[in-house]
């Protein structure tokens, strides 16, 4: 690990030389591709030289423990009991930044949002969960743009999509796929029963024309006037698109927008990142054979988070978590439940790692 970091801290040094050459400076792309190359590093890079620091702390307190002062013998054994404890801890925070980084962490992201069992009832949730992510993207400054929704005569959503766009979105709401169930009276419920419904997330990181190619004629584009709850014509033009992936029969419609371009252009954003996720899925099954991954698959069919409201209770079941702020959690408040997801991923990776290497 100390070899990786030395020839880190190396290359981290050399790239920051070059930003005063006149020839990066006047060359944009050179100079944004340094840069970029230099933020990836940057936190191990800062975070050994503090170690290095640390251990020269202790180094040159062991050198004061033969000093015949009693004095300056207990402030040096002072000082080394302080930062001994802080070397391990720095130790482990190198081994976590230091883990494989996931290529996606920094995409934008596609949200899809459906409504699974509870009829009207899990339409609403999914309304509801759809607005706790808008007030999370809200606090971290992402953009949330609407690609195509399906209402419920109730004022639900029967199928919500979304692009959340901004800093490293993917990093934060990749953990979220899976099935979310909810438990509450329903506003119909007259004997104040408490009812079991649920919903499906899938959060696909954004495909790049450079992540996957789309032949032209591998996709057939069909036109068709949006409607609205009830069947009623939003427009009478033919600007709603659908488009069918031939090859693997992945189907996409986007009608949000007015304009057919518009709609055409969000719907290959939702087609792509689908086909991205399919191939993604494909490589990780042909990894799993040779190497069981033990961060887990992010697979949506799996139950993941309950939310109970009589209890204002929340509840992930993959790491055991429960919280008794279900109100803070439906308004946004996620990110205790992010950070807890984030830490036992790691500590699974890292576990696996050591297992690999053993």
């Amino acid at each position: 690990m100390i070899d990786r970091l030395e020839q880190m801290e190396q290359r981290y040094t050399d790239m920051q030389s070059q930003f005063a050459l006149p020839e990066v400076l006047n060359d944009h792309e050179k100079y944004q591709k340094i840069g970029k190359a230099l933020r990836e590093i940057e936190a191990p890079v800062e975070k050994y030289r503090e170690l290095k620091q640390a251990q020269q702390g202790i180094a040159d307190a062991r050198a004061l423990l033969t000093e015949s002062d009693p004095g300056i013998r207990a402030m040096a054994e002072e000082e080394i009991a302080a930062l001994e404890p802080r070397v391990a801890e720095i130790e482990q925070e190198l081994r976590l930044l230091l883990l494989p980084k996931d290529p996606n962490d920094e995409k934008n992201v596609i949200l899809e949002i459906r409504a699974g069992t509870g009829g009207d009832e899990a339409s609403l949730f999914a309304a509801e969960v759809f607005r706790m992510y808008t007030r999370f993207a809200e606090q971290h400054r992402w953009k949330v743009e609407l690609l195509s929704v399906s209402e419920s005569g109730v004022g639900g959503y029967k199928e919500v999509i979304a692009i959340v766009e901004g800093e490293r979105v993917y990093s934060q709401l990749k953990w979220e796929s899976g099935v979310h169930r909810v438990q509450r009276v329903p506003a119909t419920e007259t004997q104040g029963r408490v009812h079991t419904s649920a919903v499906t997330v899938a959060v696909l990181p954004e495909a790049e024309d450079v992540d996957i190619k789309i032949e032209a004629k591998d996709i057939r584009i069909d036109t068709f006037c949006s409607s609205g709850p009830g069947g009623q014509s939003v427009n009478t033009t033919y600007s709603a698109v659908r488009i069918t992936h031939l090859p693997t029969g992945t189907v996409v419609s986007c009608q949000d927008e007015k304009s057919q371009i518009k709609n055409r252009e969000k719907g290959m954003r939702v087609l792509r990142s689908r086909l991205y996720e399919m191939e993604m899925e494909r490589q990780q099954s042909e990894l799993a054979k040779e190497r069981k991954s033990m961060v887990g698959s992010g697979d949506r069919s799996e139950k993941i988070r309950t939310y109970n409201f009589p209890q204002n209770r929340v509840t992930d079941h993959r790491i055991g978590l429960t919280l008794h702020q279900l109100d803070l959690v439906m308004a946004g408040r996620l990110q205790p439940i992010v950070d807890a997801l984030i830490a036992h991923f790691q500590a699974e990776q890292l576990k696996a790692d050591a297992t690999h290497a053993a």
